[in-house]
C-alpha cells in the first residue's frame, strides 16, 4: 500500500500527478523500492514517477509540465 496514493489521486483529478517515493516510512518499504515498484505499476493515466527521494527531479518535471500548459503569446501579423 505504500505506492497506492498517486494512482488514487490520478483517478480523481484531471491533471498530471507526480509521484515521489520516499526511502523512509512504515512497514517493509525496502528503502523505497516497494513504493517505487507500486507507483511504476499504476494503471491510472497521468501518473509520472520519479526516483526514490528525488524531489528535485519532481520539481523539474512540474516545471516542464507547467511550461507546456502555459498559453503562448501570439505575435501580431505583419502589415
Amino acid at each position: 500500500m505504500e505506492g497506492a496514493l498517486p494512482s488514487v489521486v490520478a483517478g480523481l483529478v484531471d491533471c498530471p500527478v507526480i509521484a515521489v517515493p520516499t526511502s523512509v516510512g512504515y512497514g517493509t518499504g525496502a528503502g523505497g523500492f516497494a513504493a517505487l515498484l507500486a507507483m511504476l505499476n499504476s494503471c491510472a493515466p497521468g501518473v509520472a514517477v520519479v526516483n526514490i527521494d528525488n524531489g528535485h527531479g519532481a520539481g523539474c518535471l512540474a516545471s516542464l509540465i507547467n511550461r507546456r500548459c502555459r498559453p503562448r503569446k501570439r505575435l501580431a501579423p505583419s502589415p
